[in-house]
């Protein structure tokens, strides 16, 4: 046992990566309808933790006793037939639960569970964003403002999709199965922009202190790679989707200080670049172009890809043309204000402003960065504007402080970096 004061730092991380797949394994014993009862389950096993460890001191194998307990719940919840008849019996009178009775804890079943889990969430029964945002919570534990940050939406839509989604998993009988080839074809577009989307919320998260929650991307990465060892699952998105991800990941270590600072990529440590993580990216490149498919998982990891090569004099042509492709395929405003970004790299700072203000997306503080960026070397009192604008538009304290160091250097007298 760890001195009782241990629990205080591992107990949040451990539910930030345990109580999702928990609540998988739990929902694939109980079935999905009966969420409520898999998280109530998963919530009281913390709060057991919490207690117990303050006590007595952390255990040797923290994970292990979590999913232990859990499982004794689940045991003790079947057990108990007046908290059937109560919660549950009088909701589905003509209906039963149905459940093994017991269930292993080894990490292939919490693996297996977890991606059973996501691939009956992503249900074509529920509308596509309602499937992603019902991923994003069980699967993966975001809060509402997490998911709707995610999706650029206000939390009481979010809140709206995920009651709409939870009601039809108690009016279906909807339970996590071995899937059919053909449910799972129907299913992946889904699953792959939820992983994606989990990806991006770590490699650049907007609800946290933290500029970068390395765990939620090594959780999706680590999902991502399962899918692409699944013979169903092994196709040229999701390695394109994974080599993405290795790539991006790559640079993880060099994109903050030790303080927690972001660092802008041209003033990167390219020594802290994670080069076996860049040679797995060009392998699961090459696999994903194996056939004609084009997806914006390929041009995304293309454009990754070409980051990873900083001496190459024709980069920034090769990633602005992939960004020209990218925008056709599937236009956002973040895609348009990066394939900006290219523009100024290929053709100067002066054209680019011009094809920003175009976008006119005076309400993103992307869009006032970029501009902040490109007015540096042109009209400094324009770009501490747009950097001050930005400012008042996000909530992350690392950004607001990346940003007020960069309004100081141009007060000084030195143009901001990118």
């Amino acid at each position: 046992m760890e001195g009782p004061s241990s629990y205080h730092e591992l107990l949040p991380q451990l539910f930030r990566l345990e109580y999702a797949k928990m609540t998988a394994v739990l929902c694939r014993h109980f079935g999905l309808k009966h969420i409520e009862i898999a998280e109530d389950i998963a919530s009281e096993t913390f709060l057991k933790a919490s207690e117990n460890w303050a006590i007595n001191g952390t255990p040797k194998n923290p994970s292990a006793w979590l999913y232990t307990v859990a499982k004794n719940k689940a045991n003790d919840y079947f057990r108990h037939l007046s908290v059937f008849e109560t919660k549950v019996k009088k909701a589905i009178p003509s209906d039963k639960i149905e459940v093994e009775q017991d269930f292993e804890l080894s990490d292939q079943y919490i693996i297996d569970s977890q991606l059973a889990m996501i691939f009956a969430v992503c249900n074509p029964t529920n509308s596509t964003e309602s499937q992603i945002c019902m991923a994003l919570q069980t699967l993966c534990g975001f809060s509402v403002e997490e998911i709707s940050n995610a999706f650029l939406t206000k939390t009481e839509t979010i809140k709206k999709r995920l009651h709409r989604a939870r009601t039809n998993f108690r009016n279906d009988n909807f339970q996590i199965k071995t899937l059919s080839a053909t449910e799972i074809k129907l299913r992946l577009d889904t699953v792959l922009k939820t992983l994606y989307l989990l990806f991006n919320e770590g490699y650049f998260s907007q609800t946290n202190r933290q500029f970068i929650r390395k765990e939620l991307c090594s959780e999706a990465t680590r999902l991502s790679l399962i899918l692409t060892e699944n013979p169903l699952t092994d196709t040229p998105q999701a390695n394109a989707l994974l080599a993405l991800m290795c790539f991006q990941s790559s640079r993880l270590e060099a994109r903050t200080n030790s303080e927690g600072e972001a660092i802008l990529f041209d003033e990167q440590d390219q020594d802290l670049w994670d080069k076996a993580l860049i040679e797995k990216g060009n392998y699961y490149l090459v696999n994903a172009c194996k056939g004609n498919e084009v997806s914006k998982y390929h041009l995304e990891a293309g454009i990754a890809y070409w980051h990873t090569k900083p001496t190459d004099p024709d980069k920034w042509r090769h990633i602005l043309q992939l960004y020209n492709q990218l925008i056709v395929i599937e236009y956002s405003p973040v895609t348009a204000l990066n394939r900006s970004f290219a523009f100024a790299k290929v053709y100067g700072c002066e054209k680019a402003i011009e094809e920003t203000k175009k976008l006119d997306l005076k309400e993103s503080n992307y869009y006032h960065e970029l501009l902040g960026y490109l007015y540096a070397n042109i009209n400094i009192e324009k770009a501490i504007n747009h950097y001050e604008k930005a400012i008042q538009l996000i909530k992350s304290k690392t950004q607001i402080e990346t940003h007020t160091k960069q309004i100081e250097q141009l007060k000084n007298g030195r143009p901001s970096g990118k």
